[in-house]
């Protein structure tokens, strides 16, 4: 009796060890493959929801990419991405309707807030004034954080939007 105790205590360790593992992370095969077939290289990536943005190149050049995960498919974004300027962050809003970005244009960095549904760039100024380095938005779309340098330290605004 004492044999088949420590028989079934050795055997059944193992399998309530293995009932208490937590599922391991899955790679996303399908959509990390459309991911790679998009672009020739894809950094500074940023989820909301359905949405997916990052920083592409393609032809040489860095651009804003949208990704609509649902349709699996890239969104274009007119009036975003400029030939004359260098995109440095993004971030998107849960419904995809935002999307906030730091570039570089003309020798300076601003910070920008794009609307898809109008294709509306505008420019936000920070104050006091400094330079933007890496910008989040908040699932609402409604609230903005944004990294900033300012007289050699690093400092972090929030920005209600309107």
């Amino acid at each position: 009796m004492s044999r088949w105790l420590g028989w079934i205590a050795m055997a059944g360790v193992p399998l309530l060890l293995l009932g208490c593992r937590t599922p391991q992370p899955r790679p996303l095969l399908e959509l990390n493959g459309l991911l790679r077939q998009s672009v020739n290289s894809r950094r500074a990536p940023d989820l909301g929801q359905r949405w997916l943005v990052s920083l592409g190149e393609r032809g040489g050049r860095e651009r804003v990419e949208l990704i609509d995960l649902t349709r699996r498919r890239p969104v274009t974004l007119p009036g975003l991405n400029r030939a004359d300027a260098q995109p440095i962050s993004a971030s998107v809003s849960a419904d995809g309707e935002r999307l906030a970005v730091v570039q570089q244009r003309d020798g300076r960095t601003e910070l920008l807030l794009y609307r898809r549904s109008v294709a509306a760039v505008q420019r936000l100024p920070l104050d006091p004034p400094g330079v933007p380095r890496s910008v989040s938005l908040d699932g609402s779309g409604r609230r903005l954080a944004v990294q900033v340098s300012r007289d050699g330290r690093w400092q972090v605004d929030l920005i209600r939007l309107p």
